[in-house]
């Protein structure tokens, strides 16, 4: 593995040269993304939303809480009706996204991304440009499931988390398989009922079909906030893309760890710093380099 051993600003200089003369760019986005923008799982943030949980049930971030045993379904959804609107439909607090829109929007981009809160769309780019490999906050789906079919959750969550008390949700409010009865639970996948439903499989051949149009040429392979969870999705994918294609860059930009094979480090750029940091900088160096 090469890890990043350039100076910030040159690697900068040499990400600002790419997105200013590569023909497309193809975005992988992880949670470091969404966390630059402020949708942090832990912390102040967590305490704000979830204390009462904290103290009654000994959760200590957002994440965890996710995957916590409730005894009842009326604790489970008042926990994720709560998870879901602070992290779907509430916008975050900085401008990540929509500065990052501002650097590809006159490219031909593409987006893969393992985030489920739906920042993407509200920045504004293509929903046709978007491929969502890992579900999304505002769905849900039969738990058998009895067919492969998802559903919009803003007026039950937002019906939830008004009516919520003692950290339970009145079970009249339980959802339901409209088909077979069975409980419902989120579109997410965290096992093998999770369902990739027709909007699924048409962004997947959307993404499979840009992917194969931009094989050879200049395409730049921009990579935020991945972390070790899912690699496969984004990360070894993206460095393979690169080493086939020797027009092709890779840019890692991530606040841990930035690295890369050895075998593409001559098309790498990385870049171990905050992302929102990083994607201002560019933004004013690509402004200024116009002038």
């Amino acid at each position: 593995m090469n890890a990043s051993t350039e100076t910030y600003s040159a690697e900068c200089a040499r990400l600002v040269q790419a997105l200013r003369t590569v023909d497309a760019v193809a975005i992988g986005a992880g949670a470091g993304l969404s966390a630059a923008a402020g949708f942090l799982y832990s912390g102040a943030r967590f305490q704000t939303y979830f204390s009462d949980f904290a103290r009654a049930y000994g959760i200590r971030d957002m994440y965890s809480g996710g995957f916590y045993p409730f005894e009842t379904r009326e604790e489970y959804w008042a926990w994720w009706s709560r998870h879901i609107y602070y992290n779907r439909f509430v916008s975050p607090p900085q401008p990540v996204y929509e500065t990052l829109l501002q650097l590809v929007r006159h490219k031909d981009y593409f987006v893969l991304t393992t985030n489920v809160d739906h920042l993407f769309q509200k920045a504004g780019f293509d929903r046709a440009r978007l491929f969502y490999t890992q579900g999304d906050y505002g769905l849900w789906q039969c738990s058998v499931p009895c067919h492969q079919k998802t559903y919009d959750n803003e007026t039950a969550v937002r019906t939830m988390l008004a009516e919520q008390h003692n950290m339970r949700i009145p079970s009249a409010l339980i959802p339901q398989c409209p088909v077979c009865g069975k409980p419902m639970s989120m579109n997410l996948r965290s096992d093998a009922t999770f369902v990739q439903d027709a909007g699924w499989y048409a962004a997947q051949q959307r993404y499979d079909a840009w992917i194969h149009r931009h094989a050879h040429g200049t395409v730049l392979y921009l990579e935020l906030g991945v972390g070790s969870n899912t690699p496969g999705i984004i990360k070894y994918s993206f460095w393979e893309f690169t080493r086939h294609n020797s027009d092709a860059l890779y840019a890692c930009v991530n606040y841990d760890m930035a690295v890369c094979p050895e075998e593409i480090a001559p098309q790498a750029i990385l870049i171990r710093a905050d992302i929102a940091a990083v994607l201002d900088e560019l933004t004013a160096a690509v402004r200024v380099a116009a002038e």
